[in-house]
């Protein structure tokens, strides 16, 4: 029987991209607390790892480099983008969270 697990070289692209697309966000967008910051990177890696393939292609296609690539540099860039928009989303929605929860019960 055939395992259905991804080969090792494309799994170690896919965590590779998605921690260095959540290191990258830190740098745009810090976080305020530890909390924030755990939170935001594990579905930071999360994202990465499940939607880097499906990103990777998507983008690869949009920016008309497909046949330029290897797969593993497309699952690399696909997991580092899908990794920091999840952090900016996060962050986004934390703050207006935030906002909009300040004063309702004080």
């Amino acid at each position: 029987m055939q395992s259905m697990g991804p080969e090792p070289s494309m799994l170690a692209m896919r965590i590779a991209g998605a921690v260095c697309g959540a290191l990258v966000s830190l740098v745009y967008m810090m976080p305020r607390s530890t909390r924030e910051a755990a939170a935001r990177a594990i579905v930071g890696v999360a994202c990465g790892l499940v939607f880097g393939g499906p990103a990777g292609v998507a983008l690869a296609a949009r920016m008309g480099v497909s046949d330029l690539l290897s797969p593993d540099e497309t699952v690399l860039m696909g997991s580092a983008a899908a990794s920091l928009a999840a952090w900016w989303v996060l962050g986004v929605l934390t703050r207006i969270a935030d906002r909009a929860g300040r004063g309702k019960y004080t």
